[in-house]
């Protein structure tokens, strides 16, 4: 699984003129599963995700958690993230899962993080979504589970 986690001051994602999800304070997380994902690479994120000290302690350095802020996760499904474009320049999309497979794996990792304690909000699976963020630093990390993380 890819992703990337940005750190927001908020952020929202809409459908058709309709928000569909939306947070304060916390991660926005866009995902991309992959054709050989299984639950062990939904874990895996779901502990990095929930895990990531990238908010500012009492010191001002990142040493806190989404937990440690009570903040929470918007995750979006993002199959462009397993885009190849190592062979010209329109991406191959062959690494990503099948849709209904990485939709379960999808929705297992928000359960996973909520089980963790944090809020998760969603967007929608395969629809055209508007994704609007306040990205607080800039702050994004890219994660891949197939990658020592």
């Amino acid at each position: 699984m890819r992703a990337v986690v940005q750190r927001v001051e908020w952020a929202r994602v809409t459908v058709e003129d309709e928000i569909v999800g939306a947070i304060d304070r916390g991660l926005c997380v866009l995902v991309g599963v992959g054709r050989d994902d299984t639950d062990v690479d939904v874990g895996t994120l779901a502990d990095k995700v929930v895990g990531l000290r990238v908010f500012a302690d009492e010191r001002g350095l990142m040493n806190e958690s989404v937990i440690d802020v009570a903040g929470r996760v918007l995750a979006v499904s993002q199959f462009t993230l397993l885009g190849d474009v190592r062979r010209g320049k329109r991406p191959s999309f062959t690494e990503a899962m099948q849709p209904d497979r990485a939709n379960e794996l999808f929705d297992a990792l928000c359960e996973r993080i909520r089980a963790r304690g944090v809020g998760v909000e969603t967007g929608r699976f395969r629809a055209h979504m508007r994704v609007e963020l306040a990205n607080d630093g800039p702050v994004t990390i890219l994660l891949d589970t197939r990658k020592a993380l």
